[in-house]
């Protein structure tokens, strides 16, 4: 009866979001982790399919995506369509995580009330800056799972799966191999991204 009447009289507990801006850091990076490797995964073919018009164009040549899905999965099987999912839904995972988490610490960020902030800035100039600053780091996780999940589709036999494909990537080429293709990654993420986050979309 007497701890029935302290948890009553004490204060009630702080919901997850107000605990902590962390915590809010937090939960975005987690919801962005699930939407962002969801969707990508669930358009792994397609991807596929973009990958072999630009390695083979004259095969994959004006013939509609339903046709040229259909040469893919007739010739090689339907895992074929799938090769290089799990460096998408971990990849795009990861980099949606960031993407989502860092924008909102970077808006707190550029419009802290202290020696840092851009107090002159307005809305659409922080939304922009946080945006720009996430997109450009989140796309440094990326690379390495772009990097390997190319090759797998390209090179048939590359690696047995994604652990194999970053000891090859390594092996073969160092680090920089991870990073070779960030600027294109930063080039095409970029000015599709950016729009959405300076009207806070």
């Amino acid at each position: 009866m007497k701890d029935i009447e302290e948890r009553k009289a004490s204060p009630p507990s702080p919901s997850p979001l107000s605990k902590s801006k962390y915590d809010y850091y937090g939960i975005c990076f987690i919801g962005g982790m699930l939407s962002s490797g969801a969707t990508h995964l669930a358009i792994t073919p397609l991807d596929v399919l973009k990958v072999n018009m630009q390695v083979n164009p004259e095969k994959y040549k004006n013939n509609g995506i339903l046709s040229d899905i259909a040469t893919i999965w007739k010739e090689e099987g339907s895992y074929a369509l799938w090769r290089g999912w799990s460096g998408k839904l971990c990849g795009y995972g990861i980099q949606g995580g960031f993407k989502y988490g860092l924008y909102e610490y970077f808006k707190n960020f550029y419009a802290a009330d202290d020696d840092r902030a851009l107090i002159k800035l307005n809305r659409n100039s922080i939304f922009f800056l946080s945006g720009l600053s996430a997109q450009l780091l989140a796309d440094v996780t990326l690379a390495p799972f772009e990097a390997v999940k190319i090759r797998v589709q390209i090179q048939r036999n590359f690696a047995k799966g994604l652990v194999d494909g970053f000891l090859l990537v390594y092996r073969n080429e160092g680090l920089a191999g991870f990073y070779r293709g960030l600027v294109p990654l930063w080039s095409r993420n970029l000015p599709c991204n950016l729009d959405g986050h300076v009207f806070n979309i």
